[in-house]
């Protein structure tokens, strides 16, 4: 078994009371990136981590521009033949708001019963902070032997429109040879897991129209095509009834789950009867022949958002809908391609459409999938790391959600990102009283120093 350091948590401890204000700091800064109210906020939470990251060891660190929020980019490189390292992470938060639902302001950090409550508590400054402060601990022990860059955008929650375009104009200065990200959750601190996969998005606008106007559906009704009628019929047409997409060509580049995959799969705890009575429901539903975590986090799904049109206001009124509009959304696989899927919908529905009502669909956002190898030297190195300081090697888990960016990493700077992921499921993040553990935040930044004393070393 992987041992831990003790410098290093001789080093953690003895810093834990600064590390924690320095985040404090951070947080009290509402760098929403989303309200234009906060667009001060988002430079002075930039020219702020510029500042800690110099604090911190690095040996340059500077605010950079984008055609948004700006990047923060630092770096600490020790020799050229040593392997190079790129830590991203995110300063943006999302918006507090419902206010009167938090039990504690929002952007003035509070500790209750162990647990850090404020906006970016875990979303991610308190995430990234464990990627800094783990970085300072291995820079101050001199345990690193690799080169460190460190960038931090100003978008994610936005969904990231100016970072690939700087990705792509700063190529040679961005250079490395992993990316190490802080950015997601895992199981437990009793079972603790690395994410491996991603699942990439599409979502589209259905907008289907029928007669000119609304008209008497006694008058009109059995004689004019319906759009609401006709929506429903094509959305329902999208899955067959074993739970199968039915767009043409849609799984010809899904990679199929291996028997070491779906082996892995069985060794996450899972509790269906609690997973059922959490969210209300009497039975789960969803692709034949696969385990609720393969189809969460490994197969992709198809979703209806919403639907609307015609009447809905109080009491009856008898109409034939002159439109009706639908939002809907897939979760892809490793290997399926976002633009492809998202061509293939639109020629599906207007193949289905009949010719007695119109339509036109709106391709509106997506995202590529992402999938890491859990063979690679990189997460190797992590997953002792996790060993190290957690007891036990941590579980390979693919994710359900999406983080379109760390596709855009592999496309545009050609190099696999390792998730290292600190957070819980109960953290609340986006919601009301987001939280972040302090065991968790301290555990979070003794693994990235135990990587840094690790990594590069038998290279």
């Amino acid at each position: 078994m992987s041992k831990s350091n003790p410098k290093i948590d001789q080093f953690v401890e003895e810093n834990k009371g600064r590390f924690l204000e320095e985040l404090f700091e951070l947080i009290r800064i509402p760098s929403v990136s989303s309200q234009s109210k906060h667009k001060p906020d988002m430079i002075r939470c930039a020219e702020h981590w510029r500042d800690l990251l110099l604090k911190s060891g690095m040996d340059k660190a500077e605010v950079m521009p984008t055609k948004g929020n700006p990047v923060v980019y630092a770096e600490k490189l020790l020799d050229p033949s040593f392997p190079t390292v790129l830590v991203y992470g995110h300063y943006d938060v999302m918006p507090p708001e419902p206010l009167e639902l938090w039990k504690s302001e929002a952007f003035e950090p509070e500790v209750r019963d162990g647990i850090i409550y404020a906006r970016g508590a875990d979303d991610d400054k308190g995430q990234t902070m464990c990627q800094v402060k783990g970085l300072e601990t291995a820079i101050k022990l001199d345990l690193l032997r690799c080169n460190v860059k460190v960038m931090l955008e100003g978008e994610e929650e936005i969904g990231s429109p100016s970072l690939e375009a700087f990705c792509q104009e700063h190529k040679e200065l961005l250079k490395s040879d992993h990316i190490l990200v802080s950015d997601t959750g895992m199981l437990s601190v009793e079972n603790p897991s690395m994410t491996t996969g991603l699942r990439g998005l599409c979502y589209w606008q259905i907008e289907m129209t029928g007669p000119s106007h609304d008209l008497h559906s006694g008058i009109y009704g059995g004689a004019v095509g319906n759009p609401l009628n006709e929506l429903c019929k094509l959305i329902a047409k999208m899955q067959d009834e074993k739970g199968r997409i039915t767009i043409p060509g849609f799984y010809d580049d899904v990679v199929e789950l291996t028997e070491a995959d779906r082996e892995m799969t069985k060794r996450i705890p899972f509790d269906e009867a609690a997973y059922k009575a959490e969210i209300k429901v009497k039975e789960l539903y969803g692709e034949e022949g696969y385990h609720t975590l393969e189809r969460t986090g490994s197969r992709p799904s198809f979703d209806l958002c919403g639907i609307w049109g015609g009447y809905q206001g109080e009491g009856a009124k008898t109409i034939l809908p002159s439109k009706a509009f639908a939002k809907v959304s897939t979760r892809l696989v490793a290997n399926q391609d976002e633009k492809k899927i998202a061509q293939a919908f639109i020629d599906y529905v207007h193949k289905l459409t009949p010719d007695h009502v119109e339509v036109k669909v709106e391709y509106l956002h997506g995202g590529t999938p992402y999938l890491c190898p859990s063979d690679l030297p990189t997460y190797k190195v992590a997953e002792e790391a996790y060993e190290a300081t957690f007891g036990k090697k941590p579980l390979a888990v693919r994710s359900g959600g999406s983080i379109p960016i760390i596709a855009t990493f592999e496309r545009v700077l050609g190099v696999k990102s390792i998730l290292m992921g600190f957070g819980l499921g109960s953290d609340a993040i986006h919601s009301p009283n987001e939280n972040f553990p302090l065991y968790n935040f301290h555990i979070g930044i003794r693994t990235v120093a135990e990587f840094y004393a690790r990594y590069g070393h038998n290279e």
